[in-house]
């Protein structure tokens, strides 16, 4: 195993700004020009702060990754409100799972908890309950990736739309081959991400802690 305070930056091939938010920059933008030109800075002054909003939403920094094979690195920003034994109901089997809300100020993209290869994914379509709450796991609108590791260890990272998310975004697929850290989709609002791991993974993390995509780590595969 590396040492666990080494790191290295992960594959970044997107600007500071997330592709995803470009379109809803663009518009904030021309709004906010177009009010503040016809009717001055006063009425313009909530839609330049809607810019600042729609702005900080779609930063997406990059980030430096730790190494070490048997790390097991937060997929999101947020919140940490899950970790606990339970079933992984998409590979039918125990499991640790640990648990990141975002909330609307985090940063969205998703990453990679695990090197590995992508053997399968699905999509569940749901409702759209509060994120934070345990239920968001098997009732909101879901979209979840298996990852098979090179020594035959899985892990399951879940994407899951929130209260007033509608968006979930995940660009890889069965047979891609991912790297810890690296950036595989994005979730627009509020959301979740759930990761299943086998139960004699040594979580590093706690309820209410903080953390940053692709820097965190969550927990030590044995």
């Amino acid at each position: 195993m590396n040492d666990n305070n080494s790191q290295h930056n992960s594959e970044y091939p997107h600007p500071l700004i997330a592709r995803e938010g470009w379109g809803h920059l663009v518009f904030a933008l021309v709004l906010a020009l177009a009010v503040h030109y016809f009717a001055g800075w006063l009425w313009a002054l909530p839609f330049w702060l809607f810019l600042v909003f729609v702005l900080q939403f779609f930063r997406d920094p990059g980030r430096q990754v730790p190494l070490g094979d048997k790390l097991v690195i937060a997929p999101a920003d947020g919140r940490i409100v899950a970790v606990e034994k339970t079933e992984d109901p998409w590979l039918k089997r125990e499991a640790l799972k640990i648990s990141v809300f975002m909330n609307v100020f985090n940063v969205h993209s998703n990453r990679s908890p695990v090197d590995g290869e992508v053997r399968s994914r699905w999509y569940h379509a749901g409702s759209f309950v509060n994120a934070a709450l345990s239920k968001a796991s098997v009732e909101n609108e879901r979209n979840a990736i298996w990852l098979k590791l090179a020594d035959g260890t899985d892990v399951t990272c879940v994407q899951i739309a929130g209260l007033v998310a509608r968006r979930i975004l995940c660009y890889v697929g069965p047979g891609d081959m991912l790297k810890r850290g690296q950036r595989y989709g994005f979730i627009r609002f509020g959301s979740r991400v759930d990761v299943y791991l086998p139960t004699d993974a040594r979580p590093k993390v706690a309820l209410g802690d903080k953390t940053r995509a692709g820097e965190t780590i969550l927990a030590e595969l044995v």
